[in-house]
């Protein structure tokens, strides 16, 4: 019998048995409690977010493995500064402000799901989400630290974030 998988989206560190995991994993014959607790351990970094998880099991064997998906890009950069959402106007009305910090933080998080094949490629792309949303980076428009990137000002950033 080959291996099933069970989709479902949760709230980072805060799965339950309840829907819509239990109903999901429930017929497949797992402790329900188990899979919660792993998914819990692993989304906990994603506190207040939808996570998306892929629950992989053996049928015969009961062994089951977690794969934890990353949250949009615009989840990220809304977690790391404590938005409700992004603005509706993003030329005219900003609502918050990236540190090159922060652009490389959440960069390294979503780099396996993005095809940039660099951590200063990955760190362009949340930028690009940034200003769709009416965020800043450094206190300018992203597009100028988008060129800066390009022109090294940041590489002392990113050869310490490439090592850790």
């Amino acid at each position: 019998m080959k291996k099933q998988v069970v989709e479902v989206l949760v709230e980072g560190g805060k799965a339950t048995p309840g829907p819509p995991l239990g109903p999901a994993i429930g017929p497949l014959g797992l402790n329900v409690k188990q899979v919660v607790d792993k998914i819990n351990e692993a989304t906990k970094e994603f506190a207040g977010m939808q996570v998306p998880v892929k629950i992989i099991v053996d049928p015969v064997t009961k062994q089951f493995e977690i794969e934890v998906g990353v949250p949009p890009t615009s989840q990220l950069i809304k977690k790391e500064l404590g938005l409700e959402k992004g603005s509706g106007e993003p030329k005219h009305n900003i609502v918050g402000n990236l540190t090159m910090e922060q652009v490389i933080k959440i960069a390294k998080m979503k780099r396996s799901q993005m095809l940039a094949l660099t951590l200063k490629a990955a760190a362009k792309e949340v930028i690009g989400t940034a200003l769709s949303m009416g965020v800043t980076v450094e206190g300018k428009d992203p597009r100028i630290v988008q060129r800066e990137i390009d022109e090294g000002v940041y590489d002392e950033l990113f050869e310490k974030a490439e090592k850790e």
